[in-house]
C-alpha cells in the first residue's frame, strides 16, 4: 500500500516541534485574542460536505499554498458559470 503524501497544510509533529510547542495561555494576549477573533460564523456562507476528489486535483490545489481550498471553491465557481444554460 502506498503511503500517503505528506499534508503540507498540517503536517506532522515532530518532537522537536513539541518541545517548543507552549499552552494557549502562555500566549502573548494580542495573539490569544487574534486566534479567538473568528468563532463560528453566525450564517455560515458555506457548508461543510465530505467530497471525493482525484489526487492530482487535490494536490496541485494543495501545492498553491494557504486557502487553496478557497482556490478550489472559486474554480468551482467560475465552471458553473461558464456552464450554465
Amino acid at each position: 500500500m502506498k503511503r500517503p503524501a505528506p499534508d503540507q497544510d498540517n503536517p506532522e509533529w515532530t518532537a522537536a516541534a513539541v518541545a517548543k510547542a507552549v499552552p494557549f495561555g502562555a500566549l502573548p494576549a494580542a495573539l490569544r485574542e487574534k486566534l479567538m477573533a473568528g468563532g463560528p460564523q453566525k450564517s455560515p456562507t458555506k457548508e461543510r460536505i465530505t467530497l471525493r476528489l482525484s489526487r492530482d486535483v487535490v494536490d496541485s490545489f494543495r501545492a498553491t499554498g494557504t486557502g487553496w481550498q478557497g482556490r478550489l471553491d472559486a474554480a468551482l465557481k467560475d465552471w458553473l458559470r461558464a456552464h450554465q444554460d
